[in-house]
C-alpha cells in the first residue's frame, strides 16, 4: 500500500485570500507542521535515503486542499500521490495564504531536506491577487526553484495560472486587465522553467480552463476548487508528470 506522508502547514490565515482581501493581510508567524502518516501497518517515518520514491508538494491553500470535502485525500497533490507507485512517500508542505517569497522561508528548507525525486509547485494566484509585479514574482519563484534544482535530484513541475475570469470571486474585476496580468505571470513562470529545461516543466493549467469553471468545479466560497475542480487540476499535473517519464498507476 502506498505510504502517504501528509504534512499540512496551517498558517494564521485559514485559506488563500480572495482578491479583495490580500492587500490587507497581516504578517504571519511561521506555522508548525502537523504530521499524518497512513500506512498498512504502524511504522516510523524512514529517512530520505531509505525511501523508494518521495514526492513533495509546495504551494498555498489550493495545495492544502481548501474547498475539498476531505483536504487530506481530496487536494490535487493527494490525488497525484495516489497515482504514484506503491511505497511512495508524500509530503504536502502547502501553507494557506502563502506568497512565493514566503515559501522560500516556510516550505523550501523542508522540501530540500526531504530529498525528493518529484516536486510540484503551485504558487501564483496569491501573488497575483496581491498585485505583485510579474517581474518580482519571477524573482521569488526562481528563489524557490533554483535551490531545488541545485539541492535535490528532483524533477520539478510548476503550475501556471488558470483562466480566472469565470471564477466567481473575480466577477467584479476588469476582465481584460485580469487576463493581461495572468498572461504576464504565465510568461514569467515559463521563463523561470526555461532556465532549467532538463529539470523543470510547466504544467499548463490555463489552456481550456475557462470553460471548465462552473458551480461543480468551484467550492461554495466562490474561489477555491471543489472536489471536481481538484480532480481536474490533478489530471493536468499527472499528465505532465507521466509525460516526463515518471511512472503512474
Amino acid at each position: 500500500m502506498t505510504r502517504l506522508i501528509f504534512v499540512s502547514l496551517l498558517a494564521l490565515v485559514s485559506c488563500t485570500a480572495a482578491p479583495s482581501a490580500v492587500a490587507t493581510a497581516t504578517p504571519r508567524a511561521t506555522p508548525t507542521p502537523t504530521l499524518f502518516v497512513t500506512t498498512s501497518a504502524p511504522t516510523a517515518s524512514p529517512s530520505p535515503a531509505a525511501a523508494a520514491f518521495r514526492y513533495v508538494a509546495i504551494g498555498a491553500s489550493d495545495t492544502v486542499g481548501v474547498g475539498a470535502s476531505d483536504p487530506r485525500s481530496g487536494s490535487w497533490p493527494a490525488r497525484v500521490a495516489a497515482r504514484l507507485p506503491a511505497g511512495t512517500e508524500y509530503l504536502n508542505l502547502g501553507v494557506s495564504g502563502s506568497l512565493a517569497s514566503q515559501a522560500v522561508r516556510e516550505q523550501l528548507p523542508a522540501a530540500i531536506a526531504a530529498g525528493p525525486q518529484l516536486v510540484t509547485i503551485w504558487l501564483a494566484v496569491n501573488d497575483l491577487n496581491a498585485s505583485i509585479t510579474a517581474s518580482d514574482y519571477a524573482t521569488a519563484l526562481r528563489s524557490v526553484v533554483a535551490p531545488l534544482v541545485s539541492g535535490t535530484s528532483a524533477r520539478i513541475f510548476v503550475g501556471d495560472v488558470p483562466d480566472l475570469r469565470s471564477v466567481p470571486a473575480y466577477a467584479g474585476t476588469d476582465q481584460t486587465a485580469l487576463l493581461a496580468r495572468i498572461a504576464a505571470y504565465n510568461a514569467a513562470i515559463a521563463a523561470v522553467a526555461a532556465t532549467f529545461p532538463e529539470r523543470v516543466t510547466v504544467v499548463d493549467l490555463f489552456t481550456g480552463s475557462g470553460p471548465l469553471v462552473s458551480t461543480i468545479t468551484v467550492s461554495a466560497d466562490g474561489f477555491h476548487p471543489s472536489d471536481a475542480g481538484y480532480a481536474l487540476i490533478a489530471d493536468r499535473f499527472a499528465a505532465a508528470i507521466a509525460g516526463a517519464g515518471i511512472v503512474l498507476r
